[in-house]
């Protein structure tokens, strides 16, 4: 490939993204300002949001929950928010695989960190994931809020939590780039809030 047909092809990438986010988020706007303000509300009345997710998802997870406990840019100085990510713990999470199967590793913690009125966010581009469907299953089963960030129509997944966001598209990357736009949202929208 020539090097004006790869610079036509980025720019080609760019326009692609450019008209998926503006189409979604008319769409999904007012669902992702009920989520914020769902999520603000559990932190404000003292629980946490546990997030989860596998590959280019888990990476979603650790940053959403940075940005959540560190903060979103140095303009907006603001005490920690309570959130951590299920896949930053490899010891956990090899035990959790070894001795109950790679289906459980986000189930175990949700069971063992989770508590009535947190909140367990699930970030998945298929939606069909094994161990986020057990997770939420779990957290459900002990009064725990769920959402999803999800990709597609949703997979299995979008049936499992009590909301989600979907990006309907099937390229695995135009839903991340969305899915991390969505993070980087709600946070301005929950510090916002809480601030």
């Amino acid at each position: 490939m020539s090097k004006e047909a790869r610079i036509a092809h980025i720019r080609k990438l760019a326009e692609e993204s450019a008209i998926l986010r503006k189409a979604t988020m008319e769409q999904l706007a007012p669902q992702i300002l009920d989520l914020a303000a769902v999520i603000s509300g559990v932190i404000g009345a003292g629980g946490k949001l546990m997030i989860a997710g596998n590959g280019g998802s888990a990476s979603d997870a650790s940053h959403f929950a940075a940005e959540m406990v560190v903060r979103l840019t140095a303009e907006r100085n603001r005490q920690a928010l309570p959130a951590l990510a299920l896949n930053v713990d490899p010891s956990v999470m090899t035990a959790t695989a070894n001795d109950y199967g790679y289906e459980n590793i986000f189930a175990r913690q949700v069971e063992a960190l989770g508590n009535k009125g947190d909140m367990l966010m699930v970030i998945s581009t298929s939606g069909n994931s094994k161990n986020l469907l057990k997770a939420a299953t779990v957290a459900r089963e002990n009064g725990i809020l769920t959402t999803g960030l999800l990709g597609g129509n949703g997979g299995k997944l979008c049936k499992r939590v009590d909301r989600s966001l979907i990006i309907p598209h099937p390229s695995t990357q135009r839903i991340q780039e969305e899915h991390i736009f969505i993070i980087h949202t709600l946070v301005e929208l929950i510090e916002s809030d809480l601030v």
